[in-house]
């Protein structure tokens, strides 16, 4: 973006994250985990599925395998991959959830001393894991902030809110990391997630309530990215 757009731009997310903040104050993340490998699991398991649904899966999976060495153990013998493959199978696309899960209990046991890594460069070779993956465990297990993790809410946020040129979650990470103070970058996300799921969906809906359209109103006609 060119510098105009950088001022233009940043004035209109302060704008509407004052007004997020007022909505949403207590937003962080849904998904229950007590340990760093179990919100890998749940991250992991949460793409194309929801929050509710994953929850639901692990309320079961996390007392079946209570430990990490479970799952090693189960990556090991057809048997268990199969049972492990049912016992996520709801979520979706279970078979390379399954295959990447139980791969990354695999190397985290061999060549992490069984912890979950702590840098983002160490978990993004972890089998399953990409950059957005990483940020939220990096966030939300260890209060690392490295990175604003870019997610389909924060893409038709961004889009709709005429923050970014771009739809490449990459791209629209670096512009937002731009946009936002660092100290901004973790919370802003579950804001704007809370946002796009209780108040503004993918779809028409009645803008007058919506205290962030009457910041741009552009946004009032603008749904899916």
């Amino acid at each position: 973006m060119n510098s105009n757009q950088l001022i233009e731009r940043k004035a209109r997310l302060a704008k509407l994250d004052r007004a997020l903040k007022k909505l949403f104050p207590q937003a962080k993340i849904e998904l229950n985990f007590s340990t760093p490998w179990e919100l890998l699991v749940a991250v992991q398991l949460s793409a194309q599925c929801t929050d509710k649904r994953v929850n639901l899966i692990t309320a079961t999976l996390f007392a079946k395998y209570p430990t990490l060495a479970d799952y090693v153990r189960a990556g090991k013998t057809a048997k268990g991959i199969t049972t492990f493959e049912n016992d996520i199978r709801s979520s979706g696309f279970f078979r390379n959830k399954a295959k990447n899960i139980l791969a990354a209990a695999k190397m985290i046991a061999e060549k992490h001393n069984e912890n979950v890594p702590r840098t983002l460069a160490e978990l993004i070779r972890i089998p399953g894991v990409g950059r957005k993956t990483a940020t939220v465990v990096l966030a939300a297990a260890y209060g690392r902030v490295e990175g604003i993790t870019v997610d389909t809410h924060v893409i038709r946020f961004v889009r709709r809110f005429d923050l970014s040129d771009y739809k490449d979650p990459i791209r629209i990470e670096r512009d937002l990391m731009q946009l936002l103070p660092r100290r901004e970058w973790a919370t802003f996300v579950h804001r704007v997630i809370f946002y796009g799921r209780y108040l503004a969906p993918a779809r028409p809906y009645d803008t007058a309530n919506d205290p962030l359209v009457a910041i741009y109103p552009p946004a009032g006609t603008r749904f899916r990215a």
